[in-house]
């Protein structure tokens, strides 16, 4: 905290200007004439020999193809894994349906709340690049334990014969399993939350056509996670059915190492965001600070009360701009509150944060409430790959006389309905909307997730009214598997828009300090869903009678799952009205004091606060 300090006032801005800031517009001029080439990026992103980076050369969509082509390819290996996970379980395993599914989601739900980890790794250390190529090393390691685990005799159970099964598998192999289980799940804790913020790293958005392509790459990410998972439920794990488990294991491990290469191959053309430290750290630093000062009676009296940020052009967080000072949650602002010691001596940023450092903690803060508001899809979402497969396992899944859907390949409803929705969106409905609402993207991106809360709920009704339906037929095993077309299409309408809404949201209200971190927190929702439907499938399980008499037996045909549809439909439904509050009461960080925008704010000050990120008020 050695730098020179810039006091400004409190709450009003022409209060500020009134407060003898003259010599800031000057800065900025002095700046301006400073200006880097049109030809160079102006959001602090370096090329691969550690220069400016240069758009003619880098980013944009000679780099974005890379990073999408390694998500089909990794998504692939993470699909046609997770789908046939409950299947392993229960056949290879000797698992119960109710321990498999609930050990699928604690996996699943491990493998999001691990994109914590990953995140902080790259936004505080190895920066998003580094951090995919190393986490994807692991990533590979567990694909090929999971390989010589159906290779190997002595790792798993031996075959059922004459009607009789070996018993469970023992200690031993199930640790092998396990471990397996848990290198992938690292290894996608840490390439989740990196991948889609450094494909929009990779987008400029000071520069107005790449700023507007930056959403567009969101869409076709969320195209290439589909067009993976399709690839890995369909063809795989067809090839899982026909050629066994050390088949169905052995080529998403060979498409894993496939991903680390295709996105290597695009070194030269990428963009590189430079690690800004711990913004755990900086949180932390501003709650001392800002407790202290209270406790030591700091008091913002009105206005004109001045708080400190560095008379430089950039943050004092390495690489970062300024950020504009906002008026929600004042408290913190005793953090920046400057008394007279502290301008006699240098300072530690335990007892002194800038306006910027303040600002980021308050950018994360402000959209906690969102992230709780949109748990309760992921509970919905976690259905994909348990309960959903579990009622394809049974079902009359012949097509023609020759062939049969294996169950793993019934959330192929979901995918093909995101490959066709993402491109129409694109191409018609995101013009006719945005001639209508005027908002660049159509609809703000807490509609877009709004739309997709709403969708969810009509996709538990239809689902619990296709297993009501399908379990009081006369020959409920002998149900077509296309009576699960409804609720697997509504699913994967309600994720299109969710999840890219999400994409949209989380990364816009990030600051440049904490974008992996942004990301993480909405994809760690996935992770909580899985282990509150896990939880949840207990709770009703234990409620209603356990195994021999509720609502989740051995048998399917003899559990009631159509009721626990019911029960996520009303839980969904309860959330999506939380949501609409929480979405209604939403202040953007693009939206100063006195509710004018950035750019409003920066014109104001003279340019002196270099606020980057996107202009969206969501």
């Amino acid at each position: 905290m050695d730098k020179p300090s810039t006091k400004f006032p409190f709450q009003s801005l022409a209060t500020m200007e009134e407060a003898g800031v003259a010599h800031l517009s000057q800065e900025h001029e002095e700046d301006q004439g400073r200006s880097v080439p049109q030809n160079l990026v102006d959001n602090g992103c370096i090329d691969m020999w550690g220069r400016i980076a240069d758009k003619w050369t880098t980013g944009g969509w000679k780099a974005s193809p890379f990073i999408i082509a390694n998500e089909v390819a990794e998504r692939l290996a993470f699909f046609a894994v997770s789908v046939n996970m409950v299947q392993y379980l229960t056949m290879e395993m000797r698992q119960s349906l109710p321990a498999a599914v609930t050990h699928v989601s604690n996996w699943i739900g491990a493998a999001y709340i691990l994109t914590l980890l990953g995140a902080f790794l790259a936004d505080s250390y190895l920066g998003r690049f580094l951090t995919i190529i190393s986490f994807s090393c692991i990533y590979a390691a567990g694909m090929i334990m999971l390989t010589l685990l159906a290779s190997i005799h002595g790792l798993h159970p031996g075959p059922c014969e004459a009607k009789e099964c070996p018993d469970q598998a023992t200690g031993g192999q199930t640790a092998f399993l396990y471990l397996a289980l848990a290198l992938i799940a690292l290894g996608t804790g840490g390439i989740k939350p990196c991948v889609s913020s450094f494909g929009a790293d990779q987008f400029d958005e000071s520069d107005p056509r790449e700023a507007h392509s930056k959403y567009a790459f969101f869409n076709w990410f969320f195209f290439a996670i589909n067009m993976g998972a399709l690839l890995g439920i369909t063809l795989l794990i067809y090839l899982q059915a026909e050629k066994g488990w050390v088949w169905g294991f052995a080529v998403p491990t060979a498409t894993m190492i496939l991903s680390m290469a295709v996105l290597a191959a695009g070194a030269r053309y990428y963009r590189y965001q430079k690690p800004k430290g711990s913004p755990f750290t900086r949180f932390l630093q501003v709650i001392v600070a800002a407790v202290r000062n209270h406790l030591e009676g700091a008091k913002i009296e009105n206005e004109r009360t001045f708080l400190y940020e560095a008379r430089t052009r950039e943050s004092i967080i390495n690489g970062a701009p300024k950020l504009a000072y906002t008026s929600q949650y004042r408290f913190l602002d005793k953090a920046a509150l400057q008394t007279d010691q502290e301008k006699q001596a240098n300072t530690s940023p335990w007892r002194l944060c800038t306006v910027t450092q303040v600002e980021e903690m308050k950018s994360f803060i402000r959209v906690l409430p969102v992230w709780a508001s949109t748990i309760a899809f992921a509970i919905c979402f976690a259905q994909n790959t348990t309960f959903f497969i579990s009622q394809a396992a049974i079902m009359d899944r012949s097509m023609g006389p020759n062939f049969e859907i294996p169950a793993g390949s019934v959330p192929v409803f979901g995918s093909i309905n995101a490959l066709l929705l993402v491109p129409i969106y694109e191409r018609y409905i995101v013009p006719f909307l945005r001639g209508r609402t005027g908002h660049r993207r159509g609809i703000t991106s807490l509609q877009r997730m709004g739309l997709g809360l709403a969708v969810s709920v009509m996709a538990m009704a239809a689902g619990a009214l296709v297993e009501a339906k399908r379990r009081n037929h006369p020959n409920p095993s002998g149900v077509s598997v296309f009576s699960l077309f409804p609720q697997n299409f509504l699913m994967g309408m309600a994720e299109v828009f969710t999840y890219v809404g999400q994409l949209e949201f989380f990364y816009d209200e990030a600051t440049d300090g904490t974008r992996s971190i942004s990301s993480a927190m909405f994809l760690s929702e996935i992770g909580i869903g899985s282990w509150l439907n896990t939880a949840l499938v207990k709770i009703v399980g234990g409620a209603t009678g356990g195994q021999q008499k509720g609502w989740f037996r051995q048998s399917l045909n003899d559990s009631r799952l159509d009721y626990y549809y019911w029960v996520l439909a009303a839980i969904n439904a309860v959330n999506f009205m939380v949501y609409l509050t929480v979405a209604c009461n939403y202040k953007s960080k693009n939206a100063g004091p006195d509710g004018v925008t950035d750019d409003q704010t920066q014109a104001r000050l003279g340019g002196q606060f270099q606020v980057k990120g996107s202009q969206d008020n969501n």
